[in-house]
């Protein structure tokens, strides 16, 4: 079985259907809190001079750097999600969703951020280069704060979104169509559409970045690579709006042009392309005989 159909097994839909309803529940309800807490917490630590109202607003539109990595932090809860989901509802060891092998493949991660680093940040560069003006760098008011958070946090995010529409939700969608690549584009549409309001070339953008990484995951059997380019590419993208613009202007985004959709696009095929060529290369498995059936009977047998 390929890494979508993992918990493909008898009377497993039902807890697929919970388990892609829990998520959402969270996603909705528990992130946003986490992400005021974590925005308090600041707060209380820097003592600024402002009213806490005020702090919370800056803070929701990324103008100071706790807004950033309060929602980074958030998000990165999606992680302990995906583990509750996978270890308690459906008795699979959490491994399963980092890889077929039940791991995350290191060497091969390390791999891909390098080879997202070189297309990714170098064509998006290049192509700004040749396209548009000159970049002029004018850092924005405290721009090493902002730095330091995307450079801890941001992994942590993209890593979380990635097990969470790459892994639980293309899992647990594998559970219930006989296709994979209906789950991912399923899970691929959900990715692009909680991205909140957003012109159809941006949309389309995003819904790409989505499928290829899925697609990634499926054809190399893990999450791994669509992991690497998901951090390069808020990597590069956040720290590049701190170095010219301000990262509140990011946020602030709505609409992309489609000849900047197009041009995404094409560099994130690229960067797929060649992650599934080193895959190939390192003869990667993207395939298991079976199931877990050892950790499953073993949840079982721990159970009343």
């Amino acid at each position: 079985m390929n890494y979508a159909e993992q918990l493909r097994r008898p009377g497993g839909a039902s807890a697929s259907l919970f388990g892609i309803v829990l998520a959402f529940v969270t996603y909705f309800t528990i992130i946003p809190l986490l992400s005021l807490a974590v925005t308090a917490a600041a707060y209380f630590v820097q003592a600024p001079i402002a009213p806490l109202q005020e702090f919370r607003e800056s803070a929701a539109k990324y103008e100071i750097p706790a807004g950033l990595a309060a929602n980074g932090l958030a998000i990165a809860a999606l992680i302990p999600l995906c583990w509750l989901l996978m270890s308690r509802l459906h008795c699979s060891p959490f491994g399963r969703l980092s890889s077929v092998e039940g791991r995350l493949r290191r060497p091969f991660l390390a791999l891909c951020l390098g080879i997202a680093t070189f297309i990714i940040i170098g064509g998006t560069v290049l192509v700004t280069a040749v396209q548009g003006p000159r970049i002029e760098i004018a850092p924005q008011p405290g721009w090493w704060g902002f730095v330091t958070v995307v450079a801890v946090v941001t992994p942590w995010q993209a890593a979380a979104e990635e097990y969470l529409f790459r892994g639980y939700l293309l899992q647990a969608l594998g559970s219930l169509v006989s296709s994979p690549w209906l789950g991912a584009t399923v899970s691929s549409l959900l990715f692009a559409g909680l991205h909140g309001t957003q012109n159809p070339a941006l949309f389309v953008d995003r819904f790409a970045f989505g499928l290829l990484a899925s697609g990634l995951v499926i054809l190399t059997g893990g999450l791994e690579a669509g992991i690497a380019a998901h951090i390069v590419n808020n990597f590069g993208a956040f720290t590049m709006a701190a170095l010219t613009t301000s990262i509140a202007q990011v946020r602030e985004v709505r609409t992309l042009t489609w000849a900047d959709a197009l041009t995404n696009v094409a560099i994130f095929a690229t960067f797929a392309a060649a992650a599934f060529a080193v895959a190939r290369l390192m003869r990667l498995p993207k395939t298991i005989a079976a199931p877990p059936d050892s950790f499953i009977e073993g949840c079982a047998s721990k159970t009343p």
